[in-house]
């Protein structure tokens, strides 16, 4: 609706300033000839914008004009009202915050969008963490954060899962990430650049992954900060980089199997997924899929194919179905 997308225009410009054309139509998935009239009918209705043309030029809003908060639809109210997870904010010490900002927001709302986001707020509740993941004790968690927030060094010791199970490290904080109820640090190292002019006791500057629940202790160092974040470092687009190397390296290799449609409804995650882009009906038994499935290993797979019973055929590598092959064998014969 025009009226929707004239007020993201003026609250893109109050909070981000001045802004092109060009991207204003990036950012609101129009062209910049509907941009170029939607100024217009802004500065029609009395709303101080003006553009300067040429390179630098743009839209931006008139030094000190801000606007109220209006214009929210019902679906948006209802989201705003969504995002509230009081658990994650709490434990960043942010809990108050959020209650007081939800307080002055609802306070805000005309009376019938008070009433559907109150509504939204009664019925439905958000709880990331998994039904059998186990509580995780993070009592860095705020100092951590506040780290993040400050832009500051901090000296932490660090469990992780190979020897020497406890290292020291000076990180530079980039953010932190709340994955199925647990928390991340994005961080890289920090400090003085060794004779070759990296970073690091393995050489590198690469942000990297800190589960926060396995830092021992912190402490922030005297007066060091880091500079901005790196330029293009995106959080949310490092994360999902991320993700998607852990998964590379979690099921480095291949197999294909046949499975009944119990079989293939046993799947779960990352192979489920394969299962959905490579499956196809099998031309020996109808009512079948063959699909070329990620696994971790040979060993790890055997165990996964023979829980499904009689209703998985492993067919390739070779090695992995005459695994299978033996391993029934011998409880063929154990049975016997």
């Amino acid at each position: 609706m025009k009226s929707s997308r004239l007020l993201s225009i003026l609250l893109l410009l109050q909070t981000r300033g001045r802004m092109t054309a060009a991207e204003l139509a990036r950012e609101l998935e129009v062209s910049v000839r509907t941009v170029y009239r939607d100024a217009e009918a802004l500065s029609a209705a009395g709303v101080p914008l003006y553009g300067d043309a040429g390179h630098s030029g743009g839209y931006q809003l008139l030094a000190g004009y801000r606007t109220r908060l209006t214009g929210l639809h019902a679906g948006e109210a209802e989201a705003l009202f969504l995002t509230g997870m009081p658990g994650p904010a709490a434990q960043l010490g942010l809990g108050r915050a959020l209650s007081a900002a939800q307080l002055k927001l609802r306070a805000a709302l005309p009376p019938e969008l008070r009433a559907q986001a109150d509504r939204m707020r009664l019925r439905f509740h958000l709880d990331a963490p998994g039904w059998y993941a186990e509580h995780e004790e993070t009592p860095y968690l705020a100092q951590v954060a506040d780290a993040v927030w400050r832009g500051r060094v901090i000296d932490v010791r660090y469990r992780r899962w190979r020897a020497p199970q406890e290292v020291e490290r000076r990180l530079a904080p980039y953010g932190l990430v709340l994955k199925a109820g647990r928390w991340y640090l994005v961080a890289a190292p920090a400090g003085t650049p060794g004779p070759d002019g990296t970073h690091g006791p393995d050489g590198t500057r690469e942000a990297r992954t800190y589960r926060v629940d396995q830092i021992l202790r912190v402490t922030e160092t005297a007066g060091e900060s880091e500079p901005e974040l790196p330029e293009g470092f995106d959080l949310a687009a490092h994360w999902q980089r991320t993700q998607a190397d852990f998964h590379a390296r979690l099921y480095p290799e291949e197999a294909v199997v046949r499975l009944s449609a119990r079989g293939a409804a046993g799947l779960t995650g990352v192979q489920a997924r394969a299962l959905a882009a490579t499956g196809e009906p099998d031309p020996e038994l109808p009512g079948w899929t063959r699909a070329t499935l990620p696994i971790e290993s040979e060993a790890r797979a055997e165990g996964q194919f023979l829980s499904l019973g009689a209703d998985a055929e492993v067919l390739f590598p070779t090695a992995l179905r005459d695994r299978v092959r033996s391993t029934l064998a011998a409880m063929a014969a154990r049975y016997a």
